[in-house]
């Protein structure tokens, strides 16, 4: 049983625990590496040794603030190799992250009686370990307005935070112990924060690695008009605590803590997530200060393109950022990479699959700053830019790679809500998914299925979505249950492997008794067994249907601009049509399996409540005249 977030404190650090356990893991199997190929050259993704020495076994960490140009003071942690406990004297190359949190988990570890061991966010990292050993400084400052840093927060990504990002760049680059190079790391928020400090092009930034970092945060938020409630209260519980409760450390020079305790009552007045995103419901609203069009990664892409800065994008097919992964390396303009494993954005109940995120992200983040910073030539420019794991059964997946997005060999396949029975599911209706290249004939009078609205239904309580804020290890488990509440599509017994590689695009033709209705679409792998495996999903708002052209390029996908003055009901008795892409996937469907489509209407555990009341019926209609249903991208041999 996954027990829900209280407060913020539970499964944070439930799932703190799990990923201290597989970093001490993964501290004993690097070391084992790094032994049995010291002598080799090997570069090739997820392997990385001979290019650069491992001179150092120890590191030293030291903090202070630093001051920004209005007066505010920032908390720094600077972690440099060290010999016999004293701080190496040579020039090396640091490697950064703006975090919105704390400098590094001190205060977490003390409450598992390992205050000793970690001592800064190096002592928790394998990644950041192994960078020091090859001769880098690491630092890490805190975003103004958080743990041990003056200042208020003004709202996510803030252009006094962004700018922050240009002077401590500069300052890093000027100490006596950086070489002059400096880059970025750090997951989530901490991606997010280094495409912001590229929108300001220091000079002395050579290149980032964005690890689960969002693009257009609206979309995020608010996803095709639907408010992530869940995910944004547990967030602004989580950003409440460490900002007031679970104190930052205090920095070297603040023995008593008088300037850690002036700092936090600062803090008091910080922005507040939950109230000001619940109010910013369009894409074009704005709510105390805070505006998707500036407090946002993507309205900067020209900002950020300008500069050129060399980015790896790292993400994971269960992330809530893997649409933002894809995009960004669309419409991305300096040298890139991009790589899409098989987990979350957090923890994951597979201890292999932890274990092979950090091995992976550990070389390759060492591959590109070698490269980049150190200007080591080791290659990882003259291979395929694009990496992903494919997920077969019973959870395996296997790497390939490819020199462009969509894949090579991807074409769309048509697949049509048809009648039933399926006669695999107890579902409202237990439809057809029928593979057609186009269906122009109608089953029939009842070429439609009808819906009462159950607000009951749900994607649980350990998803994707609760895995982003730390609140629980994603575990979607059989979505039987749930699907007998649905109305479902269900193809026959595959034949053969079906790998679907893409993003699924889904188009409904509507009605609602009401004037406006939620349409949540989950994509899924039944097995042999009949249970029922969760691989994709996206929702959108019926009044939020408009499709305009995007901004950026994405992905010929539908874009809904989601402005308050777009925002239109639904007329009663009159069919609309809705078209959404599901999250992407990279998924084999296997021979003796089937596909299924189910929809809902509500998503209790994770959204706001749909705009409708109780008894509205929503009906999918499904002729040759409304052909609803699913195209999913297939990958050939």
């Amino acid at each position: 049983m996954i027990k829900r977030f209280v407060h913020g404190k539970s499964l944070w650090q439930d799932a703190f625990a799990l990923v201290m356990a597989v970093t001490l893991m993964m501290l004993v199997t690097s070391g084992c590496q790094a032994q049995q190929t010291d002598e080799e050259k090997v570069s090739r993704f997820g392997e990385y040794s001979g290019y650069s020495e491992g001179r150092f076994d120890e590191w030293i960490c030291n903090s202070q603030y630093i001051e920004m140009r209005d007066g505010v003071k920032l908390a720094i942690d600077v972690v440099r190799p060290a010999v016999d406990g004293v701080a190496v004297d040579e020039k090396f190359p640091v490697v950064w992250t703006h975090s919105r949190y704390h400098r590094g988990p001190q205060a977490l570890a003390s409450r598992f009686g390992m205050a000793g061991e970690i001592k800064s966010l190096v002592d928790a990292n394998p990644d950041l370990q192994r960078l020091v050993k090859h001769g880098y400084v690491i630092a890490a400052v805190g975003v103004r307005g958080s743990g041990a840093s003056y200042g208020t927060y003004t709202g996510l990504f803030s252009p006094e935070e962004t700018r922050d990002a240009f002077e401590i760049t500069q300052w890093l680059a000027e100490q006596p112990w950086c070489d002059g190079n400096v880059g970025m790391q750090g997951a989530s928020y901490l991606g997010m924060t280094q495409y912001m400090a590229a929108s300001q092009a220091p000079p002395a930034l050579k290149a980032i690695f964005p690890n689960v970092a969002g693009f257009d945060l609206y979309d995020v938020i608010y996803p095709g008009g639907v408010y992530r409630l869940d995910m944004i209260r547990h967030w602004d519980e989580l950003t409440e605590q460490l900002d007031n409760e679970w104190l930052a450390p205090r920095v070297d020079a603040d023995e008593e803590g008088k300037m850690l305790e002036q700092a936090v009552a600062q803090h008091e007045d910080n922005w507040e997530v939950a109230i000001n995103y619940r109010k910013a419901r369009f894409r074009d609203s704005a709510s105390n200060g805070y505006s998707y069009l500036t407090h946002n990664p993507a309205p900067h892409l020209a900002q950020i393109n300008h500069a050129q800065i060399p980015a790896y994008h790292w993400c994971g097919w269960y992330d809530i950022f893997v649409t933002d992964a894809l995009i960004w390396y669309a419409n991305y303009r300096g040298p890139q990479r991009l790589a899409i494993g098989s987990w979350p954005h957090a923890a994951t109940p597979d201890p292999r699959v932890m274990m092979e995120r950090i091995r992976l992200r550990s070389a390759e983040q060492h591959r590109w700053f070698d490269c980049w910073l150190k200007g080591i030539d080791n290659g990882i420019m003259d291979e395929d830019p694009i990496n992903i794991a494919t997920l077969d059964d019973p959870g395996d997946a296997s790497w390939s790679s490819s020199p462009q997005w969509p894949l090579p060999k991807q074409e769309y396949h048509r697949f049509v809500f048809a009648g039933g029975p399926s006669g695999s599911v107890e579902s409202v209706n237990d439809g057809t998914l029928v593979h057609v290249e186009y269906n122009n004939k109608a089953d029939g009078a009842g070429d439609r299925d009808q819906y009462e609205i159950n607000l009951e239904t749900t994607t649980g309580s350990a998803t994707r979505w609760d895995n982003a804020v730390g609140a629980g290890v994603m575990n979607y488990g059989d979505m039987s249950e749930n699907d007998a509440l649905c109305l479902t599509w269900t193809t026959d017994v595959l034949p053969e492997d079906v790998n679907i590689t893409g993003h699924p695009v889904v188009t409904l033709f509507v009605e609602s008794s009401a004037g406006d209705a939620d349409f949540y679409v989950l994509l899924e792998e039944i097995d042999a067994d009949g249970k029922s495996h969760y691989v994709s999903e996206g929702v959108l708002r019926a009044s939020h249907r408009d499709v305009s052209p995007a901004p950026w390029s994405n992905l010929d996908l539908p874009f809904q601009r989601s402005f308050a003055a777009d925002q239109r009901e639904l007329d009663s008795g009159v069919v609309m049509k809705l078209e959404m892409d599901l999250h992407p996937v990279s998924n084999i469907f296997n021979a003796g399996h089937r596909i299924r489509v189910a929809i809902m209407g509500a998503d209790r555990d994770n959204t706001e409540p749909p705009p409708v009341s109780p008894g509205t019926t929503i009906t999918i209609h499904r002729s040759a005249e409304y052909p609803s249903g699913i195209q999913l991208p297939v990958v050939g041999r």
